[in-house]
C-alpha cells in the first residue's frame, strides 16, 4: 500500500481550486464572489429554502459569520431573506435566480475547463483522475465538519 503524502495532496488542492476560480470567472466574466459566499450559494440550491441558523450548522460557520455574509450578499442581489410564513419572527434564505445563474455558468465553466485540460494528458493520467474521484469525495466527506 503506498503512503498517503498528506501534505503534497493539500499543497496541490488549494491551488487547484483558486486555479480552476479564476479561469471559470475569467471564461465566463462572473463577478468576484468570496469562496465563503459561493459555499452559502452551494448549499442553496434551486427550490430550497433554509434559516441563517441552519445554514450556519450545515457550513459549520458562527451565526454571526453568517448573518454578516448573507447581508453582503443580499445587497449584491444572491439572497433574498424574508420572514417565514408559519412564524414571521423568523426569517427564512433562499438563492436568488441571478445568484444560481452564476452558479450555473460558474459549474459549466468549470466542467469545461477541467475537460480541456484533461484532454491535455495521457490517457493514464486520465485513467488515474478518474479512478481517484470516490475517493476524493470520501475525503472532501470526511473533511466536512459535521452538522451542529
Amino acid at each position: 500500500m503506498t503512503a498517503l503524502d498528506a501534505a503534497r495532496l493539500a499543497a496541490v488542492i488549494s491551488p487547484l481550486r483558486r486555479t480552476l476560480l479564476t479561469a471559470a470567472r475569467a471564461a465566463e466574466h462572473l463577478p468576484e464572489i468570496p469562496d465563503a459566499q459561493i459555499e452559502i450559494i452551494r448549499a442553496l440550491p434551486r427550490d430550497t429554502v433554509t434559516t441563517p441558523g441552519e445554514l450556519a450548522g450545515r457550513l459549520g460557520l458562527s451565526r454571526p459569520t453568517v448573518s454578516n455574509l448573507l447581508t453582503q450578499m443580499e445587497a449584491a442581489g444572491l439572497v433574498e431573506r424574508r420572514p417565514r410564513p408559519e412564524n414571521r419572527r423568523q426569517v427564512e434564505v433562499l438563492a436568488t435566480a441571478r445568484a444560481l445563474d452564476l452558479f450555473d455558468r460558474f459549474d459549466l465553466a468549470s466542467g469545461a475547463i477541467v475537460a480541456a485540460a484533461a484532454a491535455t494528458l495521457t490517457p493514464e493520467d486520465v485513467d488515474a483522475l478518474a479512478a481517484a474521484l470516490p475517493a476524493l469525495e470520501r475525503l472532501r466527506d470526511a473533511l466536512t465538519p459535521p452538522p451542529s
